[in-house]
């Protein structure tokens, strides 16, 4: 998803990928990070606990940006 720690995301397109996170030994949380660029070249990233839920943040933020 990333080059040299920059998003390689394409304009209108998402990548996501699933982790996870190590808080305390045996106690382990599962996370989605995700990366979406609009066709005019904005950037949306976040880390949520599914993907449906970062799509979610990506649609919220979709709405304030086009108001």
């Amino acid at each position: 998803m990333t080059e040299n720690g920059i998003s390689v995301c394409p304009r209108g397109e998402e990548r996501y990928e699933n982790f996870t996170m190590t808080l305390a030994p045996k106690r382990r949380k599962r996370l989605c990070q995700y990366d979406y660029r609009t066709e005019e070249g904005e950037l949306f990233a976040c880390v949520a606990e599914t993907l449906d839920k970062c799509r979610q943040k990506r649609d919220e933020w979709l709405e304030t940006l086009y108001k």
